[in-house]
């Protein structure tokens, strides 16, 4: 059994301004469409080298019979709380909770950060939630260990349903009338800062349509945090080093997974978490292992891919290991030609935009 990949280096000369493209503002996806799967797909063929235009719902034309879907099923927290320091109750303060350390002890992201040294002191929700920064770690994140009523709440989830808003991103400006659309349907457990995005655009009668074609459905888990959101602030791409997240994927989803590969199905990532976590427990040979831990995995071109053979995602920022990732599944050139197709098109950009298939 392999070890989780904390960190994986390519060699490469590519900077991080080489996967930059220019975006109008009004390109960027403010809410979701009413119908998931009615957002628009665009096709890339790699072997034929061609770009479609489809919708989502579509999709199934794209999977056969023995092929095996790999979703993250991490539902995401109400992960952002607004409150204030203790000994100055006018001075506000927010808290992004990014990832479980132990119990009633995360990592977070505060602003503002001068606010918050090591021994303050911050209150949430009239007091119903209060916090103590332990530790400033190197990234400027916090380490906070949390106090509440254990006789009225039994952990912390408990009170963010209750006082937590949900994290969305900060290119999206407008509110979220219904917080479930920043969740997919098949979310099962919570520890997500943020959404795994392409997985928003199935419904349950698209999912019950695969199944019916023979396409089995394996779920995984990655709770996305820093890492996948993190901007690149390195020149050069091997300069970069990933904030680790936690993944897991259980003994029935390896074993099936490795079971329709083995027959000759593909294995089709829905998203670039979903793709992440395989790549980070699938060893040489191509076989994905039952494993639980931390991932650090970047992967960008250069990068030799063991496990995915086709990759659902979204429209993701210029310079983002994401579209870096994306890059590496196919190539540079090609992904930011479509990209610019894309922007030509007047696609919807990232987390509530249109979806990508590449086959």
């Amino acid at each position: 059994m392999p070890d989780i990949i904390i960190n994986e280096k390519a060699k490469t000369d590519l900077k991080t301004a080489d996967f930059y493209y220019d975006l109008p503002e009004e390109l960027i996806a403010q809410h979701p469409m009413e119908k998931r799967d009615s957002s628009r797909l665009m096709v890339l063929d790699r072997d034929k080298k061609t770009l479609s235009h489809r919708h989502f719902y579509d999709i199934v034309e794209y999977l056969n019979e023995g092929d095996v879907l790999v979703i993250n099923d991490s539902k995401v927290i109400p992960a952002r709380l607004y409150g204030s320091v203790e000994s100055r109750p006018e001075a506000g303060i927010e808290l992004l909770l990014l990832r479980q350390r132990a119990l009633d002890t995360w990592e977070t992201l505060v602003k503002p950060g001068k606010r918050a040294r090591v021994g303050a002191r911050l209150s949430f929700g009239d007091g119903m939630l209060k916090a103590t920064v332990t530790e400033i770690l190197e990234e400027g994140n916090r380490i906070v260990h949390f106090e509440y009523d254990k006789e009225k709440y039994q952990n912390v989830y408990e009170i963010l349903h209750k006082i937590g808003m949900m994290p969305l991103p900060p290119y999206i400006t407008e509110r979220l009338a219904d917080n479930s659309r920043y969740q997919t349907v098949y979310a099962r457990e919570e520890g997500s800062a943020a959404a795994p995005t392409a997985g928003l655009h199935f419904t349950p009668e698209l999912l019950a349509r695969v199944r019916q074609k023979g396409v089995a459905i394996a779920p995984v888990m990655l709770h996305v945090g820093l890492g996948t959101f993190r901007p690149v602030k390195a020149e050069r791409l091997d300069e970069h080093v990933m904030h680790t997240e936690y993944i897991s994927v259980s003994e029935e989803s390896a074993a099936l997974i490795n079971e329709r590969r083995a027959k000759g199905g593909r294995v089709i990532a829905v998203g670039t978490t979903s793709c992440r976590t395989l790549e980070s427990v699938t060893d040489e040979q191509g076989i994905v292992h039952p494993v639980s831990g931390d991932t650090g995995i970047f992967i960008y071109p250069g990068y030799r891919f063991k496990a995915v053979d086709a990759l659902i995602t979204n429209f993701h920022l210029p310079e983002s290991t994401l579209v870096m990732l994306v890059s590496a599944f196919y190539n540079r050139e090609s992904v930011l030609d479509a990209y610019q197709t894309a922007v030509e098109e007047r696609y919807r950009f990232f987390s509530f935009g249109d979806a990508m298939l590449i086959v």
